[in-house]
């Protein structure tokens, strides 16, 4: 036993990012007693998703983060961290320059129907009538259709979320007041950027599948405070070393095809295996420092991936204002551009007693804010939510923040996907993991980002030859009847292939 320790002990595992993915992987693989070391390019572990204070002592943050339902390996990480970082399940709102448009329930609580007549059926419509609503139910067979596989993102990748809704016959009022609404929120884009593959797996996920996954839970206070702060203490009570303002220039390749030694500056890490957690700006940026990984033609092509602006603001009013529902999508107040807003007094403990309102705006696909002055984008915020809440037009605001972060999300664009890169490289020793990766698992987001950073450490332990790997959960099984519908989809499929040339293009 004392040798095997001694020899793991020599193994060292160079962790690159430190978000969800980063964090996930680093986290396993020093419960196994491997020597890691994290590194984080930013001045705190959490990157985009961690917040911070201000110099006033406030707490803000690069845009707020829902947790849904779905998030099953977020969850029990939580309950691992014995930590309660959550609101309860909140209900939320959706607004357009006419006003309210959608209220959604919690959807758990109610009598649970077949995928996917629960999410059709129960929120509140305000204005979009019943046989518009109707229009979707031929685009059901692209979902029964997508199945994650690699042959259905061959077959839907290509092609823009505008053109699958329009193919499939959903009216144009329902695409413009409901699907690209999400579109706008979940993938950051407008429909017509947007792969139609992603978006089916992104609706899928969050809303169709199962009648309870759009119900959210929100961090009552900053990601990083909350949830990152306790998690980093407890890595580096494992022995791991989690190193901020570490930003990595380069990678030294030695023989075998592997690397072996991560560059920041003049420090040089050895590794025996390494993982990048990084999202595809910092990785693209990494890639362009680095011959030696532009040798790869894997890594070359990422530079054919792109991200999408982000503008997070946070505005602190002189008076108590009531908002209907703690959390809000809004759209149709800029052609391109989907914002958010939320309640935070109703959210974060920090603000809960407090008699002033303070509200988290923040807009996505935001190309045309990001070079206005603060105090214009203010104006432009205020207006916009007094627009939606009308108690707003006359409240003073007396403090503000706004935060623009160049190329923040990933962007999921037709055809990106022969660009995106699996888990496992060319490099023997070299894993990969975030939102971005080629995954299997089904989830999305900041639960993707943390699943894929377990399977990261997983490859690595089964590279290194010693730990017991992470248990990853499944997303939810799909209802029976959808099963059987894939069944019958793919036996038809497997049968067209044998007879049929192939009319889809690779």
């Amino acid at each position: 036993m004392g040798a095997k320790m001694s020899e793991l002990q020599q193994k060292r595992v160079v962790v690159i990012g430190a978000g969800w993915a980063g964090l996930g992987a680093t986290y396993h693989l020093a419960k196994q007693g491997y020597d890691v070391t994290l590194l984080e390019a930013g001045p705190y572990p959490g990157g985009l998703v961690a917040g911070w204070q201000t110099s006033a002592g406030k707490s803000v943050e690069a845009g707020i983060h829902g947790f849904w339902y779905p998030y099953r390996n977020i969850f029990s990480l939580i309950n691992e961290l014995e930590i309660n970082p959550f609101t309860t399940w909140t209900r939320s709102a959706q607004y357009s320059p006419a006003g309210l448009e959608v209220e959604s329930p919690i959807f758990q609580d109610l009598p649970r129907l077949p995928t996917p007549l629960g999410t059709f059926i129960y929120p509140q419509f305000q204005r979009l009538p019943l046989i518009d609503r109707l229009s979707a139910l031929p685009l059901l067979y692209s979902l029964i259709d997508f199945d994650n596989s690699h042959d259905a993102w061959q077959r839907y990748d290509y092609i823009t979320a505008r053109e699958l809704f329009k193919t499939f016959g959903v009216s144009a009022r329902l695409y413009k007041e409901a699907f690209e609404p999400m579109l706008l929120v979940g993938l950051f884009a407008p429909g017509e950027q947007c792969s139609a593959a992603a978006t089916l797996g992104m609706l899928y996920y969050f809303i169709l599948a199962h009648q309870p996954d759009f119900d959210v839970v929100w961090c009552r206070g900053t990601v990083g405070e909350k949830i990152f702060r306790p998690w980093v203490q407890k890595i580096e009570k494992l022995g791991a070393k989690v190193l901020a303002k570490h930003r990595v220039t380069d990678v030294i390749v030695g023989g075998n095809n592997q690397i072996k030694g991560v560059v920041c500056g003049d420090q040089v890490f050895d590794a025996d295996a390494v993982i990048f957690s990084v999202g595809i700006t910092g990785m693209k940026k990494i890639v362009a420092n680095s011959p030696s990984l532009q040798h790869y033609t894997e890594f070359r092509n990422i530079s054919n991936l792109g991200a999408i602006d982000v503008l997070a603001t946070r505005l602190w009013f002189d008076r108590k204002i009531n908002i209907p529902r703690p959390s809000n999508a809004c759209f149709g107040f800029d052609n391109t551009t989907g914002w958010t807003f939320f309640d935070l007094n109703a959210l974060h403990d920090e603000y809960k007693n407090q008699t002033e309102t303070v509200v988290e705006v923040d807009f996505y696909h935001a190309n045309q804010f990001l070079h206005l002055s603060d105090e214009e984008i203010v104006k432009i915020v205020q207006g916009y939510l007094a627009t939606c809440v009308p108690e707003f037009k006359e409240a003073k605001v007396i403090d503000s923040s706004v935060i623009r972060l160049a190329n923040a999300v990933t962007h999921f664009s037709p055809g990106s996907y022969q660009n995106m890169l699996p888990a496992k490289t060319s490099l023997n020793n070299v894993f990969m993991s975030g939102d971005w990766i080629i995954n299997r698992h089904g989830s999305w987001s900041q639960e993707k980002a943390f699943v894929t950073g377990l399977e990261a450490a997983n490859l690595a332990i089964d590279y290194l030859g010693t730990g017991k790997k992470a248990n990853i959960l499944p997303i939810e099984q799909d209802e029976h009847h959808i099963q059987i519908a894939r069944n019958v989809n793919q036996a038809i499929r497997d049968v067209g292939k044998s007879i049929l040339p192939n009319f889809w293009l690779p």
